[in-house]
């Protein structure tokens, strides 16, 4: 019997889902069919501790579900470090079989991966709600009581609205039934999905802001304080989104 090429061999090794369906091939000396099997391997093993992952980051939501739960929301914010530019919050509730390997905290994800992943979580979520709150009030009542103000807009935005809610770090004592996880981008895939959100619509603000206030490079760091930001702050002075009561932005008003 005639043996498959390399090319046919290649074609069936990437629809293979299991380490079952490569034992046929393992059969063939061939050193390019060895290599491409070695290959395979590899992407079954990675796939296997993505899946894994996936599922202990599911447990939050797992445990609240067996305890009669159905709406669970996941609420994060980003940018409470930034010089400039407002905090923005994202909450999200996800359905039971909701899958989206590679899932993480925003932080760890490129570009590329974030936008991908922002766009499948609004096509598969139940709900999601963004939260925005501006650098005027950042400096009015200072960034932790505007970060919870951003969850709250947020969580309020989601509908139907959660019967209990996981949230990163901060206990916000906004719902009636809540759970604070500290790290809980890497702990819970809801509140990973609320990361990425928040992520992603607050870098989309922070470019806009780099085409209104050009020189403080705001469409690469997003307000934090880099060095070409810190360049642009000391030759241009503060901007309108500049969080005055930031240092080293407070020193220009000092």
């Amino acid at each position: 019997m005639q043996k498959m090429s390399i090319a046919e061999v290649k074609r069936l090794l990437a629809a293979v889902n299991s380490e079952e369906e490569l034992l046929s091939f393992r059969e063939d000396s061939r050193k390019g069919i060895i290599k491409l099997v070695s290959a395979a391997e590899k992407r079954l093993d990675k796939q296997k501790k993505l899946h894994e992952q996936f599922e202990q980051m599911k447990a939050y939501e797992l445990f609240y579900r067996e305890q009669g739960y159905s709406q669970i929301a996941g609420v994060d914010e980003v940018g409470r470090g930034p010089l400039a530019g407002p905090v923005v919050a994202a909450a999200v509730i996800l359905r039971e079989d909701f899958e989206l390997l590679g899932m993480n905290d925003s932080k760890q994800l490129s570009e590329t991966k974030r936008l991908f992943y922002s766009e499948e979580i609004k096509k598969q979520a139940i709900s999601y709600g963004i939260g925005v709150v501006s650098h005027e009030v950042i400096d009015e009542i200072n960034i932790y009581e505007a970060t919870k103000c951003a969850m709250k807009e947020a969580l309020e935005k989601l509908s139907p609205p959660p019967d209990y809610t996981l949230i990163d770090a901060m206990p916000l004592g906004h719902s009636e039934k809540e759970c604070s996880i500290i790290k809980g981008d890497t702990k819970s895939i809801s509140i990973a999905a609320a990361s990425i959100l928040a992520k992603v619509e607050r870098d989309r603000m922070m470019r806009e802001f780099e085409l209104i206030y050009p020189g403080y490079d705001f469409q690469n760091n997003m307000g934090y304080g880099t060095k070409k930001h810190l360049e642009g702050l000391e030759k241009l002075g503060p901007c309108p989104i500049h969080r005055v009561s930031f240092a080293p932005v407070k020193s220009f008003f000092a």
